[in-house]
């Protein structure tokens, strides 16, 4: 041979060695013959019926293959078996009759085995490794194990018997054997083997720690054994099929207690068939895992993610509106059924109607009113956590359910009352089912939550499980708190909105004129949308003011800005157009003085030296501080029927003439109020009877969606139509719903104020006007033309006094003015008498002493007008009191008496 053959490696003194692996093996646990004969007693009789059977054995046999032949008295081969020809690679015809050294043993180890021959013919057992030639062997030579058993022939000669086994073969089963064993004593997995009468044959450690119980009690054991009967029955119908179908099968879940303990615990097991080398079922193997611990925390992360999902649909669901019974109705609407199967919300009674803290009597039995309920199980309101009502949850008779809208107490000693007083929550469980069929019988747990808002109870929510469900636990009870408390809050910002809203609504109504303002000579309509719906406040306004002589001062402003600042500076501005207008200002000088004032109340301290200081302070101040309006101020006369304008940075007026379409005023815009260093100017504009004058801001014709021109033209469009102002027989009301209702005004940016006068005028024969000389009799003539005047009216009870009145203006003119006298007298809603003369200088009311002649002329004025005042004109001034008309049932002062006490 060309190549040193494999079995030239082997020391000639191992050729013959006496170990041998088939001894070993055969001690080993789960070897042929230990399980077999372990299993005598267990199972020989029950396979009696298959000893006799065609197919293979299925055992060691099948892996190891073992060749047979004999030697006879010559020492050559007598017999040789079809597996010593599989194994040896020589037919029965190249190996019978040949010596067996020379068949099968390389050159080099034939005169070794020669010797070993000689020896077992003399009639010594031998066992040993022998090297034959194998072309299928990497070098063409393997080893094999012979076991030669000496025998005798018919004639007593000495023969042989020979058993061989590849010791490669051998190896690999020694192999297999081993790490089946490691496997099977040292996995952390629960290994077992059932048999195909489906009783364990063997379990590991591990499986018997899983189980329980020891390991030599599983022997034997069938399913029954081991677990309760429906667990059982359903392993065991799995083995089964498992043995039946030879088809897999994995994760199965089994239930069932272990010994010494009442838990339940879960496995997991996977099944599988196992086969003998020639392929037949020999028994089932199978896996199991305890999942206990791993199931729970299944189950709690899919709580987890439960409420998380269920506290996400709160935070969208919970306070969407800034109603007290809607959010309590949201609250439920996320509970039941994804929380409980029944629910209820009560909210302290004071809370709901208003009061200004939140009522809750320190013993928690205060009157709560039923805001909300919901049911899975039952569709009106039932007992459920009412039952909790009573000092003894457990005995006596169910109390009536509860409606929606019921108000109620719970008693001092009863749980609801319990949670109330102390902000805890309550856990409860349900009634005995025993006690009758009424919904508080089928529960199966209770919570009593408190909301509490901001340290505040404002409510108490129910939570109910009927039988069935789950009973309530920890993470549930941190729920329900949870959603208890963002219900809470949502209901404790409504009242705080509603309070807010309320008192913003005085202030917006204390801040415009109310209900519909009336004046000599217009016909007036209004409107206010606030742009901020929630607060119903803003920076828009618009006044009536009535000014001496039957005029009045119409005023539209807008203060830059939204919301309760804007409409506190809205109040600001407003009170000083009326102190000015009281004044008796031109347009101009109004506007002029309340720029002032804006800039006063937008700089620190409001005072000049604080305007200043405001210029040079650091130009990163907030400018939102800084007070900006736009206003407009009109005067309107009913005598001349002429109105005199001034525009502060405002949008013009529209003006609507009878058979005329509607224009826009060609008014001076001028600079916004509280900007300063500009003069205003004014126009004076005669107004024909029945023409129409709309004031209005920019929140009407303004807007994201269309430009200010755009808004413009449409408004003197809708002012124009048919239904609109050039109809004499349309009344203002519908005029402004008109307007309102063709324009976009529900934009919600900013504030809408809308202000519409129809002239009239004053009829020629409601005034009276004379000019008198500067000359004593003018007073005579005075009180004359003044009689006749009224008595021409009708207005007899008016005389004495006017005529008394008329006397002394007159008389002061005369002594302390200039030029002629013009008397007026005009006849309205009050009667106004007006005496002009050309002094600036204004008269002044003094107090009179006891020893004086003169100087009670004022103060008789004061004491028997309604009003009394002096502005000035163009040319002097004017002078003028008012009196009211006689309504039949009182004559007025008495002039006598009023004489008398001024002394």
């Amino acid at each position: 041979m060309s190549e040193k053959p494999a079995g030239a490696d082997i020391p000639e003194e191992t050729v013959g060695s006496q170990v041998s692996p088939v001894s070993q093996m055969s001690s080993m646990p789960g070897s042929a013959s230990g399980s077999a004969s372990a299993s005598v007693p267990g199972s020989v009789l029950g396979a009696m019926s298959d000893v006799w059977q065609s197919s293979p054995p299925g055992s060691i046999y099948d892996y190891i293959r073992i060749a047979s032949f004999s030697l006879g008295s010559d020492g050559r081969i007598a017999q040789w078996s079809e597996r010593a020809a599989e194994l040896l690679g020589l037919t029965a015809a190249q190996a019978v009759g040949k010596d067996p050294v020379d068949a099968f043993v390389p050159a080099e180890l034939r005169e070794t085995g020669r010797r070993k021959v000689a020896d077992i013919l003399d009639g010594r057992e031998w066992t040993g490794l022998v090297p034959y030639r194998s072309p299928q062997a990497p070098g063409g030579v393997s080893i094999a194990e012979v076991y030669v058993m000496p025998s005798q022939d018919e004639d007593g000669e000495r023969t042989a018997l020979c058993i061989a086994v590849d010791v490669g073969a051998l190896r690999g089963l020694e192999t297999d054997l081993a790490a089946s064993q490691a496997v099977f004593g040292q996995s952390p997995l629960g290994f077992f083997l059932f048999g195909t009468d489906l009783r364990m044959l063997r379990v590991n450690e591990r499986f018997a720690t899983v189980f329980g119980r020891p390991v030599e009690e599983y022997r034997g054991a069938t399913a029954h054994d081991l677990l309760p009967r429906g667990e059982a029955d359903r392993l065991a119908a799995a083995l089964r099929q498992v043995l039946d179908s030879g088809s897999s099968l994995t994760d199965m879940p089994i239930m069932g207690p272990v010994p010494g303990s009442h838990d339940r615990r879960r496995w997991s097991v996977s099944l599988y068939r196992l086969h003998s080398g020639s392929g037949r079922p020999i028994g089932i193997a199978g896996l199991a895992t305890d999942v206990t611990g791993r199931r729970r925390a299944e189950q709690e992360a899919a709580g987890v993610r439960r409420n998380l999902a269920l506290l996400n649909e709160a935070g969208a669901r919970i306070g969407t509106s800034l109603d007290l019974e809607t959010t309590a109705r949201e609250l439920l609407d996320v509970a039941v059924p994804q929380f409980c199967d029944l629910a209820s919300v009560d909210l302290y009674q004071g809370l709901l109607s208003g009061d200004e803290t939140p009522p809750g009597l320190a013993d928690g039995s205060a009157e709560l009113r039923r805001v909300a309920f919901a049911s899975a199980v039952s569709d009106g309101p039932v007992a459920f956590g009412d039952i909790y009502r009573t000092e003894d949850s457990g005995q006596g008779e169910l109390p009536k359910p509860i409606d929606v809208g019921e108000v109620h107490r719970y008693p001092f000693h009863s749980l609801c009352a319990h949670a109330l007083r102390t902000a805890q929550v309550r856990v409860v469980t349900g009634r005995d089912s025993g006690e009758g069929m009424e919904l508080g019988a089928m529960l199966q747990s209770t919570l009593l939550v408190p909301m509490v808002a901001r340290d505040t109870v404002v409510g108490l929510a129910q939570f109910s499980r009927t039988k069935g469900s789950e009973p309530f636990g920890e993470r549930d009870r941190a729920l329900a708190v949870e959603l208890a408390a963002r219900a809470a809050v949502s209901i404790d910002n409504a009242r705080l909105y509603r309070r807010e809203h309320e008192r913003a609504l005085i202030l917006q109504r204390s801040l415009l004129p109310p209900g519909d303002p009336e004046a000599a000579g217009l016909d007036i309509a209004c409107r206010y949308l606030p742009g901020n719906a929630a607060t119903e406040v803003g920076g828009d306004w618009f006044d009536v003011i009535e000014l001496p002589g039957h005029r009045t001062a119409l005023v539209v402003g807008d203060v830059m800005g939204r919301g309760l600042r804007a409409a506190v500076a809205m109040g600001e501005l407003r009170t000083a157009v009326r102190t000015l207008a009281l004044l008796d200002l031109e347009p101009a000088e109004v506007l002029s003085a309340l720029d002032e004032i804006a800039r006063g109340l937008g700089a620190p301290g409001g005072s000049t030296a604080g305007r200043a200081a405001g210029r040079s302070a650091d130009a990163s101040s907030d400018l939102s501080e800084v007070y900006l309006a736009t206003c407009v101020y009109a005067v309107y006369d009913p005598v001349t029927r002429r109105c005199t304008f001034a525009n502060a940075g405002h949008l013009p007026p529209a003006l609507v003439e009878p058979g005329e379409g509607a224009l826009l005023m060609e008014v001076p815009p001028g600079m916004p109020l509280g900007v300063g260093g500009e003069p205003f100017e004014e126009i004076e504009v005669e107004l024909p009877d029945g023409a129409l004058l709309a004031l209005y801001t920019d929140g009407l014709v303004e807007s994201r969606d269309h430009a200010l021109d755009e808004g413009l033209q449409d408004f003197r469009t809708a002012l124009s139509t048919d239904e609109g102002a050039d109809r004499p027989d349309s009344s203002l009301e519908d005029i402004c719903d008109h307007v309102l209702s063709s324009l976009d005004t529900h934009h919600g940016e900013d504030d809408i104020a809308l202000l519409m006068a129809r002239v009239q005028g004053l009829p020629s024969g409601s005034v009276g006007d004379w000019q008198l000389p500067s000359d004593p009799q003018s007073v005579g003539r005075a009180r004359e033309l003044a009689r006749e005047q009224l008595e021409s009216w009708g207005m007899e009870g008016l005389v004495d006094t006017t005529e008394l009145l008329v006397s002394e203006l007159v008389t002061n003119a005369l002594r302390y003015g200039e030029g002629e006298i013009r008397l007026r007298l005009l006849l309205d809603r009050t009667l106004v008498c007006e005496v002009w003369d050309g002094n600036l200088v204004q008269p002044r009311r003094r107090r009179a002493r006891d020893t004086d002649e003169g100087g009670r002329g004022l103060q008789l004025v004061g004491l028997l007008s309604a009003g009394w005042g002096s502005r000035r004109t163009p040319h002097g001034k004017t002078v003028w009191f008012e009196l009211a008309l006689p309504d039949g049932e009182s004559s007025g002062p008495d002039s006598v008496e009023a004489l008398l006490s001024l002394w």
